[in-house]
């Protein structure tokens, strides 16, 4: 799943430095995350950033666009393409959200 920011969002702009595709901007109410920039942190971190370091725990899984690691992964690779990643099969839960099952909104 994409990550979107919620209503519940109080503008603090900590979301925004930390994300590694600069898949968030400032919102007209609040700040948003672009899906096609977003890669969920895999390939990166074992947490989402956003979602790490959100005061309010606003940065949610988007239900209606759900993706597999498969394409987040590729899509991290394609709007990188001077960086190395771990192949599918190398990311660990500190490579990848979907297999770390202590992230924040793992059950979600």
């Amino acid at each position: 799943m994409a990550t979107i920011i919620t209503e519940e969002c109080i503008n603090c702009g900590v979301c925004e430095p930390e994300c590694p595709n600069g898949a968030i901007s400032e919102g007209e109410d609040y700040y948003v995350i672009d899906p096609a920039l977003c890669t969920e942190c895999v390939g990166f971190h074992g947490e989402e950033a956003c979602q790490e370091v959100c005061p309010v725990d606003c940065c949610i899984p988007d239900a209606d666009r759900r993706e597999s690691e498969e394409e987040l992964l590729e899509r991290a690779k394609t709007l990188h393409p001077d960086d190395s990643f771990p192949g599918l099969d190398e990311l660990t839960a500190e490579t990848s959200p979907i297999r770390n099952p202590d992230r924040k909104n793992a059950n979600l």
